[in-house]
């Protein structure tokens, strides 16, 4: 799932490769996914974005915004993006296949659901990618301690998990299930816990570690159980995630297990994050 380290991989993976490059054709929709979502018609996406020259791509949150000339090609969680030499092969089955005149190209596809979304740049309403935009990222100089302070401290959120706190409603935009197993690990706090039940230490770990952690994972290239343009695993390696069920903590030796909770698995020391 792309997540901010692969968003922002992602993006400059595509300036460095497909950047400057004039599109030719446009398919989208060809294999039929019930849980694709498209902004509008698929059918108009080549007239919309044949001709055009990929500008910039940019990482914000959990999406990748492609811009090329008046239009934006943007990706979202669920999709997997990758980029094809001008001899390579085409996936047999993708969402949207986009060719350049060099022959090269970059194809979509989505296993579970996932939005790919074509559009004239400022015509896109989405709630989700508007916030992604306006809030600072995990990585800038505006989300500072004073800006997670206000975020933590909300009456809002004391009765919340720390899971619900970092992934659901929008408060840090691009941090999800995913890449929160390693900041809470590194915070020594468990997934379940909740934020009225942390300490001033608690807090400043945590906000130390979302920092930390998230800037470790984009300069690896993102996460090791997520692929990249060019279908290679991120060069960061996880610390709690699917692959490390079972096995022991790097810390403490404790066993690392995994949970069901809130729709989805988290994974966590033993010992380390004593709920």
């Amino acid at each position: 799932m792309i997540e901010l380290p692969e968003a922002l991989t992602l993006a400059s993976q595509i300036n460095d490769t497909v950047g400057g490059k004039r599109i030719k054709s446009v398919i989208a929709a060809y294999t039929p996914h019930k849980f694709a979502w498209y902004h509008g018609d698929p059918q108009n996406y080549h007239d919309l974005l044949a001709g055009k020259t990929i500008a910039a791509a940019n990482g914000y949150g959990g999406f990748v915004e492609i811009k090329a000339g008046t239009a934006v090609i943007l990706i979202g969680d669920g999709v997997g993006f990758r980029y094809h030499g001008p001899k390579e092969r085409r996936p047999p089955k993708h969402q949207l296949l986009i060719e350049f005149a060099d022959l090269s190209a970059v194809s979509a596809t989505i296993q579970m659901y996932g939005g790919i979304m074509c559009f004239r740049d400022g015509e896109l309403d989405n709630p989700y990618y508007k916030v992604a935009k306006e809030k600072p990222s995990p990585l800038s100089d505006g989300f500072d301690k004073s800006y997670f302070e206000q975020l933590i401290s909300s009456q809002d959120v004391q009765k919340l998990s720390a899971k619900a706190f970092l992934a659901t409603g929008q408060r840090i935009p691009g941090l999800g299930n995913g890449v929160l197993q390693d900041i809470l690990w590194q915070a020594q706090i468990h997934p379940k816990r909740k934020i009225n039940t942390l300490t001033d230490e608690h807090k400043a770990r945590l906000f130390h570690s979302v920092k930390t952690v998230l800037s470790d994972m984009a300069e690896h290239g993102g996460r090791d159980t997520e692929k990249d343009l060019f279908g290679k695993n991120g060069g960061y390696k996880t610390i709690m995630s699917k692959n490390s069920v079972g096995q022991q903590c790097p810390v403490c030796a404790g066993s690392v297990k995994k949970e069901s909770y809130m729709g989805g698995s988290v994974y966590y020391c033993e010992n380390c994050q004593v709920f």
